[in-house]
């Protein structure tokens, strides 16, 4: 720019802003203008016309040298009395004010290419660095696409980095598809170098606009003894879905994922699926890979969907009753003067509870025992109460008070197995056998009660009960038995008190059933020590091509070179005494210290105590509805719904955010 013409204003006491140092001041007629010396663009230099054009003007001059902008930073947060609030922020460009004026309406230059990095002060503006992490931080906290075109967030981001080029919601979806893509390479890798198997959950989802969805999901211990989980496959099934095309979907996620060698149990969320699913599965994995086992492959079914299932026949059967209650809350609690009338009758009976009668919210079973539990409680007040109000139109009559008293005690227990389930994000195995004995146990005196209804309830439960306890009772005891505070005493503690005079054939059942399950390592373990090309992962197959001519030949060369003196692993576990009980044992740390000792025991214990026993959440241990996809990812094309589930699920674990989030599910409140 050619300035030959015109006049440089020595600079007076009035310039004083460090911006001048950048700067000369020049006269043209009667117009002063600012010329900077890095560039030599030029701009307004009346005294007009403030200082913070020329600031800005020096955070994006591309040719000036590595300048420090603190002190312009600085100054511009001393100048108090020009502070812009939001209503004020406009897009708009190219007017000059005495106030400051916000980096929103900054003017970027023609020659500023969108990827160009921007060095300000030491530190780089990247617009596909920052793009990428407004995808990730849409992925992890489940933020909706189409927040990139919100006014409010675009207002915020311009304050804090006007370089930022907004970019549509359909780029955004692009750059979570980009990051779904690593991450899933991460995982991949790390689940293909287990040392371990791998136990896969289905779990059922449901959305409010009545779609379905599949949910499957990988547990296993990693190489320090920690339980992990991760999503692999969030699949939307078509409406014309039959479970028949369960075993396909389960399939398809093992060949893509690579993890069909690695196989060790199958847990579904309603133990109502057909048995033949984990045959079909066995079976393709056979034809697969022929020379790798499929047995033992577990078949297991979440035992928080049987409490539920259990929980929701008594609350059916007492419905009537449980109405009735509803109504005489909603009554007592309908103005201040019953409610006192109530609290007087109370005091006058010498009930002295401190808990406050409470309505329930029906998806929320707990709410409904909590209700059950506080009427029970003031139950001769109720009595007391319809005596004097005439308009008490709900009352219940004896044979009822004695059904929803009876009812609240089988609540009372399911509600607190729930919390010991729920009361760790990931749990092992082995808590569950004996909380799963105790049901069978109290199912017993249930049946035996000599009301015909509370009788009819509970042989409906044991009908439920039994279905599960047939498939499950032996996954449940190789854990318990897994767990050396209990070990095979455990089993014959309760088979005693469940099987009686046939405890004994029991218990030997599932001796055998931990051996059997610990020769088949035992095996592998020998293979791999002697060099052989079969996977440690891979348990040697039971199911052989009719070609092997030395299909025997593992099993042989096992038995025959143990030595019959030595005790297995599996003996000196048995043996040795019990650990001792204590409130912060853990299970996991147990066996990491004592894998030296039990090498091929802890191999087993590594995949059995990794077995998901349940496929409920903490935060839906109480639900009735399941798990619900929230509206904004349902809305969303079944593609790019599994990448942003399956990634923020790999993304909170990476960053060890294991915090419940509401993003994908909708939670009911306690209504009291």
């Amino acid at each position: 720019m050619e300035i030959a013409n015109d006049t440089v204003i020595k600079k007076s006491k009035r310039l004083t802003s460090v911006v001048w140092n950048h700067f000369e001041r020049v006269r043209k007629a009667d117009t002063c203008y600012a010329v900077c010396v890095h560039c030599n663009k030029k701009l307004s230099g009346s005294s007009n016309s403030g200082t913070s054009h020329l600031r800005n003007h020096l955070m994006r001059c591309l040719k000036r040298s590595n300048f420090d902008v603190s002190q312009l930073l600085s100054a511009k947060r001393r100048k108090k009395d020009n502070a812009v609030t939001v209503a004020n922020i406009g897009f708009d460009e190219g007017r000059v004010k005495e106030e400051y004026i916000k980096p929103t309406i900054i003017k970027y230059e023609p020659d500023l290419k969108k990827d160009e990095i921007i060095n300000f002060g030491g530190r780089k503006f990247d617009q596909e660095k920052s793009q990428l992490d407004l995808a990730r931080m849409i992925i992890l906290h489940g933020y909706p696409l189409n927040m990139v075109e919100h006014v409010g967030f675009k207002v915020f981001v311009k304050n804090l980095q006007p370089l930022f080029e907004f970019v549509p919601n359909s780029l955004i979806e692009i750059s979570c598809m980009e990051i779904y893509g690593k991450e899933k390479e991460i995982v991949y890798n790390m689940i293909n170098k287990l040392h371990g198997r791998i136990n896969l959950s289905i779990e059922g989802w449901s959305s409010a606009e009545n779609s379905s969805y599949l949910c499957i999901v990988a547990h296993y211990i990693d190489e320090e003894w920690t339980l992990q989980k991760k999503i692999l496959n969030f699949v939307t099934l078509d409406p014309s879905h039959t479970e028949d095309l369960l075993p396909e979907l389960i399939i398809k996620c093992l060949n893509e994922w690579d993890i069909d060698r690695k196989l060790f149990a199958l847990t579904f969320d309603d133990f109502c699926v057909e048995d033949d699913i984990t045959l079909i599965i066995k079976q393709r994995i056979s034809e697969r890979r022929p020379f790798l086992s499929t047995h033992p492959l577990l078949d297991i079914r979440s035992a928080a969907h049987l409490l539920n299932s259990m929980v929701q026949d008594a609350i059916d059967a007492l419905h009537e009753v449980i109405q009735k209650i509803r109504e005489s809350v909603r009554y007592i609690k309908s103005s201040q003067e019953i409610q006192g009338k109530f609290n007087e009758i109370a005091q006058q009976a010498g009930i002295d509870s401190q808990k406050a009668l409470i309505l329930d919210f029906p998806v929320q079973w707990k709410s409904t025992y909590l209700m059950l539990e506080t009427a029970v409680e003031y139950k001769t007040v109720f009595l007391l109460f319809q005596e004097q109000d005439l308009s008490y139109s709900s009352a219940l009559t004896d044979e009822e008070w004695g059904w929803a008293t009876s009812v609240t005690a089988y609540l009372k227990l399911f509600l607190e197995i729930t919390n010991v389930f729920s009361s760790n994000l990931f749990p092992t195995a082995n808590i569950y056998f004996p909380e799963i004995c105790d049901i069978h146990i109290q199912l017993f005196d249930w049946c035996r009660s000599s009301d015909s209804f509370l009788s009819s309830v509970a042989l409906k439960m044991k009908a439920r009960f039994d279905t599960y306890w047939s498939k499950c009772s032996s996954a449940l005891a190789v854990a318990a038995i897994l767990d050396p505070r209990f070990k095979m005493k455990l089993v014959e503690y309760y088979y005693s008190q469940i099987y009686g005079s046939t405890a004994l054939d029991r218990i030997k059942e599932v001796s055998d059933a931990v051996k059997e399950l610990f020769d088949a390592y035992s095996i592998c373990s020998t293979m791999v020590d002697q060099g052989s090309a079969l996977p440690c992962n891979s348990l040697p197959s039971t199911s052989y091509d009719a070609r092997d001519r030395l299909k025997g030949f593992n099993k042989f060369l096992y038995e025959t070179s143990q030595n019959q003196n030595v005790a297995s692993d599996l003996d000196k576990y048995l043996e040795e005494p019990i650990f001792p009980r204590s409130s912060d044992f853990n299970i996991l740390n147990w066996w990491k210290v004592h894998m030296p000792r039990y090498p091929i025991l802890s191999m087993m214990a590594r995949d059995v105590l990794g077995t998901p026993m349940s496929t409920v959440p903490p935060e839906l241990a109480f639900s009735t509805e399941g798990r619900v996809l929230d509206p904004i990812r349902a809305s969303l094309n079944p593609d790019t719904q599994q990448a942003l589930i399956c990634t923020k699920d790999w993304l909170r674990n990476e960053s060890g955010d294991l915090s419940t989030s509401s993003s994908h599910v909708a939670l009911p409140l306690l209504i009291e």
